[in-house]
């Protein structure tokens, strides 16, 4: 059965990672899929084949969601490419560790302008055509960090409980218009960016999760696919922890 069968979806950050997995999922579940990146053009234009190949309408932007101006522009382009949106995810981030007693103003304000202005800036592009249909899935891609906190994260951590408080809000102010905003919040996922690290360390981060596993991006996905599908219809303001049980 697919879930997303003839949707419209945009995804931020799409060409590596949890975006990459999301992106994939969608399409299998029907959804035509429009993405952006930021620099990596060849991973980016070959996902958008692997996309097509099965059998769904897909096309790679470059575009920088924490730039104003190109969020608007691109979601300008998308209604021209693809007629409507039916599901955005706000999935673009980055991240600038370290102990706020070393962190300087820059890797504070890049981290909050990547993480956390790209998440206004693409929902307040959608917003008009959202509100003429009266309907649409707002997803924002936060992070268990956002929900607890987490040592030499403090930048990272403001951006995505900031998301959470952001799509909370947005939830009371469009659910009279039908269109619903949800929070998913990742815990350890493996991804390209986690195989570069220590075994012995990522080890210890999964005997510290419940489920003794991390997840995978096709776990957030899977929440992703739920939030944006009419089965979560009677769902808006919530934030869904995908941890292994992290957070319990």
């Amino acid at each position: 059965m697919k879930l997303l069968e003839n949707k419209n979806v945009i995804i931020t950050g799409a060409s590596r990672g949890i975006g990459r997995g999301i992106a994939l999922v969608f399409a299998q579940h029907g959804a035509n899929v429009a993405f952006t990146y930021n620099s990596s053009a060849q991973p980016a234009e070959e996902l958008a084949k692997e996309l097509t190949a099965l059998g769904v309408k897909a096309k790679a932007y470059q575009s920088d969601a924490s730039d104003f101006a190109q969020a608007e522009q691109f979601v300008a382009d998308v209604l021209n490419d693809f007629g409507t949106i039916d599901a955005v995810v706000n999935n673009a981030g980055i991240t600038k560790d370290n102990l706020l007693m070393r962190m300087s103003e820059d890797d504070f304000n890049k981290v909050i302008q990547v993480n956390l202005n790209s998440v206004f800036n693409l929902t307040k592009a959608v917003l008009r055509p959202l509100l003429k249909q009266k309907s649409g899935s707002i997803i924002n891609i936060s992070s268990v960090v956002g929900v607890k906190g987490n040592a030499g994260q403090a930048n990272y951590a403001a951006s995505k409980a900031g998301a959470i408080g952001f799509s909370k809000s947005t939830a009371l102010e469009l659910g009279s218009r039908n269109i619903r905003c949800n929070v998913i919040a990742p815990g350890f996922i493996e991804t390209e960016m986690t195989a570069k690290l220590d075994e012995k360390t990522v080890d210890g981060w999964r005997q510290a999760i419940p489920l003794k596993r991390g997840g995978q991006p096709e776990d957030v996905a899977n929440a992703c696919v739920f939030l944006a599908s009419d089965m979560s219809a009677y769902i808006t303001g919530q934030v869904i922890n995908v941890d292994g049980g992290m957070l319990t």
